[in-house]
C-alpha cells in the first residue's frame, strides 16, 4: 500500500487552498486502482479528489465542516464535548498533534475547510461513498453525517455504537471492515 502524506496537513506552515492539496494528492496517487480514506478535515481534500478516474471509492470518517459549526464557540463546545467522549488513552495522542501543530495552523486549516461544500462536491462523484461517525461525535452529528452521505449519488451511512471522532484509531477494526466492503 502507497501512503501520501499531503503537504499542510497537520503541519505548522501555511495552509494551501484544498484545490491545491487535492491536486497534490492527484499527483501522488499510484496507477489505480484507489480508495480514497479521510478523517476529520482531510475529509474535504479526499472530496476533491475523488473526481480522479483512478479513484474506485471513498471513505470519509468524521468530516467536520458541518456549517453550524463556523462560529468558533460552536466548534469549540463541540470538540470540547467530543474529546471528553474519547478514551482517555487517546488524550496524550490529540494534545501532541495540537502541540507539534499548534492553534494558528489548525485555525487556518478550518478556514481554508470550514467555508468548502463537501456535499456539493459528493454530488458529482460516481463512485461508492461511505461516510463512517462515530455515536458520540459532536464534531460530526448525525444529521450532518446523513446530509453528507445522501449529498452522494452512491453514498451510505455507517455510525460505530459508542465511539466518539477519533474512529480510525479507536475502531480500527470497524474502519478495516468498511474498507473491506468497498475493495
Amino acid at each position: 500500500m502507497r501512503v501520501v502524506v499531503l503537504p499542510g496537513m497537520g503541519r505548522p506552515a501555511p495552509v494551501p487552498s484544498l484545490d491545491e492539496l487535492a491536486g497534490w494528492l492527484r499527483a501522488a496517487l499510484p496507477s489505480g486502482p484507489v480508495l480514497l480514506i479521510g478523517h476529520s478535515q482531510s475529509c474535504q481534500v479526499v472530496a476533491a479528489a475523488a473526481d480522479d478516474p483512478r479513484v474506485t471509492g471513498v471513505v470519509l470518517c468524521g468530516p467536520t465542516t458541518d456549517p453550524r459549526m463556523r462560529p468558533l464557540p460552536v466548534l469549540a463546545w463541540r470538540w470540547l464535548r467530543t474529546a471528553l467522549a474519547e478514551p482517555w488513552w487517546q488524550v496524550p495522542l490529540v494534545l501532541r498533534q495540537w502541540w507539534h501543530t499548534g492553534p494558528r495552523a489548525m485555525t487556518a486549516l478550518w478556514r481554508a475547510a470550514s467555508p468548502e461544500r463537501i456535499d456539493l462536491r459528493l454530488a458529482t462523484v460516481r463512485v461508492p461513498v461511505v461516510v463512517v461517525r462515530g455515536s458520540r461525535d459532536a464534531l460530526c452529528p448525525a444529521d450532518w453525517a446523513r446530509q453528507v452521505a445522501g449529498a452522494a449519488p452512491r453514498g451510505e451511512l455507517v455510525e460505530l455504537p459508542g465511539a466518539a471522532h477519533m474512529t480510525p484509531q479507536t475502531h480500527p477494526a470497524a474502519i478495516a471492515h468498511v474498507v473491506g466492503s468497498l475493495g
